[in-house]
């Protein structure tokens, strides 16, 4: 099969890697005021280095700073933004096979009106691409991230009497901030999203309904936001969205087969290519490929995260087989789920089935597709 030239490859990955000791060390001496900033940087650096030669010897076309810099996939970039504060959140039930994992991320509430008042992320990016000969991959929140879960109720009525203003308003930040990484030579752009996703889940749903959002105009609505936040990116710069139904310590929040968003999904939101999750029978069956388009790129996450066992090379390639019965085998990838640490804390996952589950993926895409690309 025709090698790819541009992302998302047919081995790819979400991002995120589990944080080395030296590093969560350095960022609890930090947090005690016993280290500089600078410090801290320093042994980010050196762990970004060490995780780029991870994945440059695992012969990943594209690579990420593992998010090392970052607590949370999502609020280290918002609260970036004028008019963004984060407040103690209540705790959420996650789950996993054996009971609840109770989680209270802070939750982020729009006081004042959203302004991009400087570049977020250029300079890790501008690390991230003098450290590897690969292409640098950059992931950042999805632009939704500011609104569901908070809902009205979290944006100021002050600051924004008409909701369509703060849509308007984040999605010019986020031009901004596209702009600046263009400049900077980004072409690979990750938008992280768990609300589309959610959306899949009848008690998501609900609760959305509950806020006073309807859920099924939502991801009309959510599309429309992507959209204007993408629409001045530069020919050349490959923008993908995740979907993620909850990511810590090998738990999750939601469930749900993508049929409720599939048809919007992938035929209003004008991303590239998806990176679903598709792991475990959470996330449904194949079906709701049926609506991808013949220019687009579905990643097919089905390889776990949130444990170490290694899945089966013939099962994997079953799965893929059965994918491609509702979308064409050209237009698909391989990928884990989720990242390995979406948040600081990690998945209960041993460091080394970061590297045995990548090789499987690997060796997977040569296989199936005769190349990594």
């Amino acid at each position: 099969m025709t090698k790819r030239t541009h992302p998302p490859y047919r081995a790819d990955h979400v991002g995120s890697f589990l944080r080395p000791k030296e590093l969560l060390d350095a960022r609890e001496r930090h947090k005690k005021g016993e280290i500089p900033k600078a410090e801290l940087r320093r042994v980010e650096d050196q762990a970004i280095r060490e995780v780029v030669r991870f994945q440059e010897d695992l012969g990943l076309d594209a690579v990420t700073d593992g998010e090392f810099r970052r607590t949370y996939f999502h609020i280290d970039f918002l609260e970036q933004l004028d008019g963004v504060e984060t407040r103690a959140g209540m705790a959420s039930h996650f789950h996993t096979a054996t009971g609840n994992v109770d989680f209270a991320p802070p939750v982020m509430h729009v006081v004042g009106k959203v302004r991009h008042a400087k570049p977020i992320m250029v300079e890790d990016f501008t690390f991230l691409k003098s450290v590897t000969k690969r292409v640098p991959k950059l992931t950042i929140p999805s632009p939704t991230m500011l609104h569901f879960r908070g809902g009205r109720g979290a944006i100021s009525r002050e600051a924004y009497p008409d909701i369509e203003e703060f849509f308007e308003d984040i999605a010019a930040c986020y031009r901004d901030e596209i702009r600046a990484l263009a400049a900077a030579g980004c072409t690979y752009l990750q938008l992280d999203d768990t609300n589309l996703a959610y959306l899949c889940d009848p008690k998501m749903r609900e609760g959305a309904r509950s806020r006073g959002d309807d859920p099924d105009e939502l991801p009309h609505r959510y599309a429309r936001l992507i959209n204007a936040a993408i629409k001045d990116r530069p020919k050349g710069m490959t923008i993908c969205t995740h979907l993620c139904r909850g990511n810590f310590k090998s738990a999750w929040v939601a469930e749900g087969s993508y049929e409720p968003v599939a048809e919007v999904l992938f035929n209003e939101l004008e991303v590239d290519g998806y990176f679903l999750e598709y792991d475990d029978p959470r996330s449904g069956d194949f079906s709701p490929l049926r609506f991808v388009p013949r220019d687009k790129t579905v990643v097919l996450g089905l390889v776990t995260t949130k444990v170490g066992e290694l899945e089966s090379k013939d099962t994997l390639k079953r799965r893929i087989d059965e994918a491609a019965r509702f979308a064409p085998l050209e237009q698909l990838c391989l990928s884990p789920q989720c990242g390995f640490s979406s948040t600081v804390h990690g998945n209960d996952i041993a460091r080394e089935a970061q590297a045995t589950k990548l090789k499987l993926i690997v060796e997977i895409a040569k296989e199936v597709w005769g190349t990594t690309a």
